[in-house]
């Protein structure tokens, strides 16, 4: 009955690591597992269970789970969103100032101010994204 009990326990852990994502509740559902597994073939106490399930759920989380948060915890290589927009050239549609302006950018039409706040850029102006400030470009005409 104690190794069900282990299963059940193993397989919720599992599954609520999908919301989580932080590979916690895996290696504790992992432990479970292996301990429902013990259990079930050699029909160990409660006592004998819990010290399986212990150790075996501190092996995971100091041993298996930083190999896998290095291996899978990595950034894209390649910049994406928002992140891949500074360097990119736009066309200015509304003149930029320091307060208002719009530019397009890789077919969306963005809101934009300029990097220097006294500069500004009428229409027709390209110019490259510096960063990008929550929905607004950040501009420059360069050099």
């Amino acid at each position: 009955m104690a190794a069900i009990v282990w299963l059940v326990a193993g397989i919720l852990l599992a599954a609520a690591e999908m919301l989580t994502g932080d590979l916690t509740l895996l290696m504790l559902g992992s432990g479970a597992l292996l301990t429902a597994g013990i259990s079930f073939a050699a029909d160990t106490s409660v006592i004998v269970d819990a010290i399986v399930f212990a150790v075996v759920s501190i092996v995971l989380m100091l041993g298996v789970r930083p190999v896998l948060l290095r291996h899978y915890g990595k950034p894209p290589l390649i910049p994406t969103n928002v992140d891949a927009l500074p360097g990119k050239s736009a066309l200015v549609l509304e003149p930029v100032t320091e307060h208002s302006g719009q530019v397009k950018l890789g077919g969306e039409v963005w809101t934009a101010r300029p990097l220097d706040p006294t500069e500004e850029y009428p229409e027709g102006t390209k110019v490259f994204v510096m960063k990008i400030d929550g929905a607004t470009a950040v501009v420059w005409k360069g050099p």
